[in-house]
């Protein structure tokens, strides 16, 4: 039966994606801005004709409803077209820019979560006390930090005036790695590279901080929230009427039922993470999927902008569906 709501909901999933196509489909061609004129003007002077042939080459003299039948014909047959200026498969690109931002996305969650769930377990137990109100004060701010500016000054703290860590990029330029999945850190360990290993360490600590600190304070507030509501219930109560220890009340009790509406808002960060990554991989140089759909947007690449978005947006529905799978083990009552 679970299987058949999963794939109920996975058909669900196909209106949403091409929801999502058309949407960003209509969006690129509303913005100002031709595509050709701006490649045409970075090559220097070119004729007419030579700009009629791009055109005619990327369908951009055909009507708009007629571009938008070749897209999505092309999309159900998972061609995501090529890309304007680099020449190359959407697919190419996106497979190899997504590992990086891959990468990241897992680093900013790993760092929100080993602080989120800590504080926001303290939080409650040691309610309005001086460590609750400083550790939410600090949890306010951190929502309230813009990531580009975060991001900066821990560039200048830590790259520049202390030179603890690097200031851009994924790796020493000194230093050489055999890829295998991508993951740079999980590339080092395959192949016994510790020098590289510790140096992808290194490079990915700012930006994973700088991206993770705003999920950890959303996150800390809402396992807060939920902890406080748990730990009052009745059947925390009766475990500590038959003599369970305030531990055994708070992290088998309390913490699985408020992890229910926690992994709701973990959900959703993962989606924020992956897609919300453009300004934090463009102030460390992290060559990922991000930064380059910023270059693309800038260079009206309608392909890469396009098949960027539909990627973002099936991690997004994705993740979302596993969110409500873990609902149903953690709560049998829960159905999908």
């Amino acid at each position: 039966m679970r299987l058949l709501k999963v794939l109920e909901r996975i058909l669900v999933m196909i209106p949403i994606i091409i929801g999502v196509a058309v949407i960003v489909f209509l969006f690129m061609r509303l913005m100002p801005g031709d595509p050709v004129d701006i490649m045409m003007g970075q090559g220097g002077a070119v004729s007419e004709g030579e700009m009629e042939q791009l055109r005619e080459e990327f369908n951009l003299d055909k009507p708009l409803y007629v571009q938008l039948g070749i897209f999505l014909k092309d999309l159900v047959r998972g061609d995501l077209g090529n890309s304007y200026v680099q020449k190359r498969p959407v697919v190419e690109i996106i497979g190899k820019r997504l590992p990086a931002t891959f990468e990241l996305a897992m680093g900013g969650l790993i760092v929100s979560l080993l602080i989120a769930f800590p504080v926001g377990i303290l939080c409650a137990v040691k309610k309005n006390t001086w460590l609750d109100r400083l550790s939410m004060t600090g949890a306010f701010l951190g929502i309230s930090m813009p990531g580009f500016w975060l991001g900066i000054v821990l560039l200048l703290l830590f790259s520049v005036k202390l030179q603890w860590l690097p200031v851009q990029g994924r790796i020493a330029h000194s230093l050489s790695l055999e890829e295998i999945t991508g993951l740079y850190v999980l590339d080092s360990l395959l192949t016994g590279n510790y020098e590289a290993l510790a140096s992808s360490l290194r490079h990915l600590i700012l930006p994973s901080i700088t991206l993770g600190a705003p999920m950890a304070a959303v996150v800390a507030r809402v396992l807060r929230s939920s902890m406080l509501e748990t730990l009052q219930a009745d059947y925390a109560t009766l475990a500590r009427a038959k003599g369970a220890s305030e531990n055994l009340v708070v992290l088998k009790h309390a913490l699985r039922n408020a992890l229910i509406p926690t992994i709701t808002v973990v959900g959703l960060q993962i989606g924020v993470l992956l897609g919300g990554n453009m300004i934090i991989e463009t102030v460390f140089g992290w060559p990922g999927l991000g930064r380059t759909v910023v270059s693309a947007i800038f260079e009206r690449d309608f392909p890469l902008v396009q098949g960027t978005v539909m990627i973002y947006a099936f991690i997004y529905v994705v993740t979302n569906l596993i969110v409500d799978i873990v609902y149903t083990y953690l709560d049998p009552k829960i159905q999908l």
